[in-house]
């Protein structure tokens, strides 16, 4: 199973969703990689501790190989980094990403991703992709490469409004690339249930028929702590409401079966 998450705007958390649904799979004994497409490489840090700058056999050289004529091309797997967490892998990032978009985009390379990923796929249960907030020759890649769709919505008016663009570019590329492509809901994210916004938001995106998922993750400064120590939730404070939530929010992407109260505002 491939899952991107993807929002055009930053700041929606989709490294924080990425990683964190990532280590509760593999903590369930399942062999897991992200796949870290954005430059920035929040995830890679975030997982192996390092910026991705100072990286090297990362997804962009994975990638450059297939508009460089080699006689013989790397395996996708010689790519795949080991992170400290047992069953969690990283194909990471690298600055390079943004210098190698037009190549790739000239030589028309936009279905190399879900080849390489397609061959991991042979060595992996799960694959999780995150992106930069754009839609570009990478996110476009990615919802090509992906099984199920995820999209981060913080709650504010601006997100909403970008919701629509989303879904439209996404019926797109099914329609034109991807029938295979599910997007698997909306997720409220940095929900806070005390304000009156965001539960009005989420209220009437219901209303108007939008998937929002069930399970809302709250604002915590306990997600800040845990970037700041490279540790997922589920590793750093496997008891904290935060990692509850996460907890619940991967049960319901597999159809398992959460408890009401849990998914209550």
């Amino acid at each position: 199973m491939r899952r991107v998450v993807f929002n055009q705007k930053g700041g929606v958390g989709k490294s924080s969703i990425t990683c964190n649904l990532a280590a509760i799979s593999a903590a369930r004994g399942k062999r897991t990689l992200v796949v870290d497409l954005d430059p920035q490489g929040n995830s890679t840090h975030y997982l192996l501790g390092k910026p991705a700058s100072e990286l090297q056999d990362t997804v962009a050289d994975m990638l450059e190989q297939t508009v460089a004529f080699k006689v013989f091309n790397r395996r996708p797997e010689e790519f795949v980094h080991a992170s400290p967490f047992r069953n969690l892998f990283v194909l990471p990032s690298s600055p390079e990403l943004d210098f190698l978009e037009r190549k790739l985009e000239a030589k028309h390379k936009i279905y190399k991703l879900r080849e390489a990923l397609k061959k991991l796929g042979e060595s992996f249960d799960e694959i999780y992709i995150d992106t930069a907030p754009a839609l570009n020759f990478y996110t476009r890649s990615a919802l090509i490469a992906a099984h199920r769709c995820l999209i981060p919505f913080d709650c504010d008016d601006f997100s909403r409004q970008a919701l629509y663009n989303i879904l439209s570019e996404i019926r797109d590329l099914q329609e034109d690339h991807n029938e295979e492509l599910v997007v698997e809901g909306i997720v409220a994210n940095q929900f806070q249930p005390r304000a009156s916004l965001p539960k009005q938001l989420v209220k009437e995106l219901i209303a108007e028929g939008m998937p929002v998922l069930p399970v809302r993750l709250s604002s915590s400064v306990k997600m800040k702590e845990s970037h700041q120590s490279r540790q997922p939730l589920i590793h750093m404070a496997p008891k904290h409401p935060l990692t509850r939530q996460f907890e619940d929010l991967y049960r319901v992407l597999n159809g398992e079966a959460v408890e009401l109260e849990s998914l209550a505002d």
